[in-house]
């Protein structure tokens, strides 16, 4: 895929709609330039921290409540354990 862009006075460049799309850039979206032989290349930098945000919310319980369960559910058996 090929486009051409114009340089706003102030710098700026929108990247086409579909490039955008088939990368998943968005407002927000950080991206890397590099300089390799003359060329300026634009490259998807991901934060690890965004893209994990709400990966856990798609459960409706409390990831709180089942560690406390587990560890209930552990020192009764180390309990059982020791009475033997």
């Amino acid at each position: 895929m090929e486009t051409i862009a114009k340089i706003s006075r102030k710098g700026w460049v929108v990247i086409p709609a579909a490039i955008r799309k088939k990368f998943g850039l968005g407002p927000g979206s950080l991206v890397k330039f590099k300089i390799e032989g003359g060329k300026i290349i634009l490259i998807p930098e991901r934060n690890p921290v965004e893209e994990c945000f709400g990966k856990l919310a798609s459960s409706d319980e409390s990831l709180t409540k089942l560690l406390l369960e587990e560890r209930k559910k552990n020192r009764l058996r180390e309990e059982e354990k020791i009475r033997f």
